[in-house]
């Protein structure tokens, strides 16, 4: 999964010939499962229709202020289009509509949200290559970077002039790398690796049955994920679970038992930055596991269990530089016990969650926590989304670390 996948992306398509390259474009934000709306210069339809552009899209495509439908004339609210947008990509960037945008000239619905966005704005220069060279182009480009707006520079090849030369609109591929690469470079946790647990544990009794417990790993899917979109390297244990997940930041070792867990987190603990423990891991497993199923043969039975090992205190005793997060569900005494947890494991940070709260807990959507990190500052939250729960705790773990 990219890190575009999920957000909104605004394409303003101005009247150069390198537009037929925008139905590629269209396809590739879409492929990297972002949302896409385009709007359009007037001039531009010229070179790329608006049909192929709203199929490609799915969205209807904009480039008026106004629709005539059934003679009743339809708003383009240019305000709402660029509240909507995460970014903004104006590509191609003619010499005109550059000219204008420095400039502040608003005299089409593409200016108009330009001039409206509050979020980053690209633009890819396309043109010939004595515009591209002209002063009052590179005065556009210095103005336009000055507002922090980001230019995708111009290429050199064959232009529609014919001559070779400097003003070629990048390549629709290397447009999407390059806005991929500098939404990575600009996020909190670039570069760093962060370890990630999730799902239940299953200990084995015989070949048939094992000793589990209701987790789906949807907590721990949800934080890999909001670690992921925060530029992190992302390494998630998983034991037994439905979630799925798809992101190139995100590696997944799938895990059975406490022991595999064990083993796996300790592979990858002396190259992690952030650790968040996130697994229900089973306490206990059966001191001897059956070899083949066991039979009915009594109205009881008896298993002995036996302690698994604690992966938690583990890495609490070796960690020297890591940043360290543990989980609490309790039942009782849950403020006290969570504190009790954070102190005797070493950890920076534990999440508290009650099944005695209402929509917290496992298999649900939603969950209710508390933050208390080993300064004894607590935080609480209401009942939120466990997306919501997991941007929460990466952005406090970012506060935490930057601080």
């Amino acid at each position: 999964m990219s890190i575009l996948s999920g957000k909104n992306i605004l394409l303003g398509i101005s009247a150069g010939i390198a537009a037929y390259k925008t139905a590629s474009l269209v396809r590739l934000f879409v492929k990297s499962g972002a949302h896409v709306k385009v709007v359009m210069t007037p001039s531009a339809k010229d070179f790329i229709t608006p049909l192929t552009l709203s199929t490609l899209s799915k969205n209807p495509v904009e480039s008026s202020f106004t629709n005539d439908q059934d003679d009743n004339e339809v708003w383009n609210n240019h305000v709402d289009l660029g509240l909507w947008a995460d970014y903004f990509i104006i590509a191609p960037a003619t010499a005109n509509t550059l000219s204008k945008m420095a400039n502040g000239i608003c005299d089409n619905l593409l200016l108009a949200t330009y001039l409206s966005a509050k979020c980053p704005v690209y633009f890819a220069p396309a043109m010939d290559l004595d515009m591209y060279k002209h002063q009052s182009t590179i005065n556009s480009f210095e103005k336009l970077k000055s507002f922090e707006n980001i230019m995708i520079p111009a290429t050199k090849g064959e232009l529609a002039s014919g001559l070779v030369g400097e003003g070629r609109m990048a390549e629709p591929e290397d447009i999407v790398t390059f806005i991929e690469n500098d939404i990575l470079d600009k996020l909190p946790l670039k570069n760093k690796n962060v370890l990630i647990t999730a799902g239940p544990t299953y200990e084995a009794i015989d070949p048939v049955r094992f000793i589990g417990n209701h987790s789906s790993g949807k907590m721990g899917f949800e934080i890999a994920k909001a670690a992921a979109n925060l530029g992190a390297e992302v390494t998630l244990i998983t034991g037994p679970t439905y979630q799925k997940i798809s992101h190139s930041l995100i590696h997944v070792i799938p895990v059975v038992s406490a022991k595999d867990m064990y083993d796996e987190v300790h592979k990858y603990f002396d190259t992690t930055d952030i650790a968040i423990l996130s697994a229900a891991v089973a306490d206990f497993r059966p001191k001897e596991v059956a070899l083949q199923k066991i039979k009915k043969k009594a109205d009881t039975f008896t298993l002995e269990l036996e302690r698994t090992q604690d992966i938690l205190a583990s890495l609490g005793a070796i960690k020297q530089q890591q940043y360290l997060v543990g989980f609490a569900l309790e039942t009782n005494n849950a403020l006290e016990n969570a504190k009790g947890k954070l102190k005797k494991k070493n950890l920076n940070l534990i999440v508290l969650n009650s099944l005695q709260d209402k929509g917290a807990g496992f298999k649900g959507d939603t969950n209710k926590v508390t933050f208390i990190d080993n300064k004894n500052a607590i935080t609480e939250f209401q009942l939120k989304s466990k997306t919501k729960v997991a941007e929460d705790l990466l952005n406090e773990i970012v506060k935490q670390i930057d601080a």
